[in-house]
């Protein structure tokens, strides 16, 4: 189909007429070149595609061209051999003769926030430069724009204000961190309808969590807070919290693990038998004699390491000798000749 109009608007193929007035609002005033002086190039190609974008599915004949033809149809040329090409050669049906010209974006911006959003004559960006007098040698204009739409933002912003991020904890077991998993959050938050009213809506959000991920680690849904009149909405923050497990405990990107072994097993040498996060069984040759504080790393065994895909951390095996609570003459007699004095 090409270029994705739903997409580019965030909405689903049945959004209503107010389900594109919400999203196109929303995404106008977060793209407007005039609200992004430090990224304007990048916020005019968005500004202008998140225009067209409503321009076509806000009216009912472009929707239904662009829908069954895709943006080919909008052209006036479909793709080359669908079923429908036969028909725009020929004229006999279809939008043969349809030919899209998008609106100006300043235009769509104009007529759903007002032909003066801004307080001023003009927006002072695309068509013409002018400016107002607004006392005493001052004047108005772009820099300060916001402030005349936007209620109760300070005079010395040209911004309207943010909430504050919320942030909630996401938590996570050991294995999930380890093989990496998805996770469907529903979250319901608070939306301004175009009536200046709140209404409640539910979303489901949801989150990949990638292997090797640690505690701490930010997932961040940029204006999936509650809305507030005269505010943007905050930022939905999810913070990975790691589940205690019964077993391994981590340390950055390796794992520890605690083993009982007997004393004849510390001096003799042993082979262990582990089972690893991803439900393999690891066998490890215990062959040095474990001795008071002694430790074994197995490369590799670890956890993954995010940012290197393939590598992974150590598996430490810390070792808890138990001794025998009481030796027989002979025993003792027999540890003396093997150990000497």
């Amino acid at each position: 189909m090409g270029v994705d109009y739903y997409n580019i608007l965030k909405v689903n193929r049945n959004a209503t007429d107010e389900d594109l007035k919400k999203s196109y609002r929303r995404l106008a005033m977060r793209w407007h070149p005039d609200k992004n002086p430090s990224n304007k190039q990048e916020a005019e190609a968005k500004f202008k595609q998140i225009s067209e974008a409503y321009d076509v599915l806000s009216d009912p004949q472009k929707r239904a061209i662009y829908d069954q033809y895709g943006e080919e149809g909008l052209k006036g040329m479909p793709p080359p051999g669908s079923q429908s090409a036969a028909s725009f050669s020929n004229g006999s049906r279809g939008p043969s003769n349809f030919k899209f010209n998008p609106r100006d974006a300043d235009d769509i911006f104009s007529e759903l926030f007002g032909n003066n959003p801004f307080g001023f004559e003009t927006m002072g960006r695309a068509k013409s430069t002018r400016f107002q007098t607004g006392g005493a040698g001052t004047f108005g204009g772009v820099n300060n724009a916001y402030q005349s739409y936007h209620d109760g933002v300070s005079s010395s912003t040209s911004h309207p204000r943010k909430a504050p991020p919320v942030e909630t904890k996401l938590p996570c077991s050991l294995e999930e961190l380890y093989a990496g998993s998805t996770k469907k959050m529903k979250i319901s938050r608070n939306v301004m309808q175009n009536n200046g009213r709140p209404a409640q809506e539910t979303e489901i959000l949801t989150i990949d969590i990638k292997p090797g991920w640690k505690k701490g680690t930010k997932i961040t849904f940029p204006e999936k807070g509650n809305e507030e009149a005269n505010q943007l909405a905050a930022d939905l923050v999810f913070v990975i919290d790691e589940k205690p497990h019964e077993v391994f405990k981590r340390d950055g990107n390796d794992l520890i693990v605690n083993h009982k072994i007997s004393l004849v097993d510390a001096l003799a040498g042993s082979t262990l038998n582990l089972k690893t996060l991803d439900g393999r069984d690891l066998a490890v040759s215990l062959t040095d004699v474990v001795t008071p504080g002694y430790e074994l790393a197995i490369s590799k065994e670890g956890m993954p390491i995010a940012r290197e895909p393939g590598n992974k951390g150590n598996l430490r095996i810390k070792f808890d000798v138990k001794f025998p609570s009481r030796l027989s003459g002979e025993q003792r007699g027999a540890i003396r000749r093997i150990l000497g004095s």
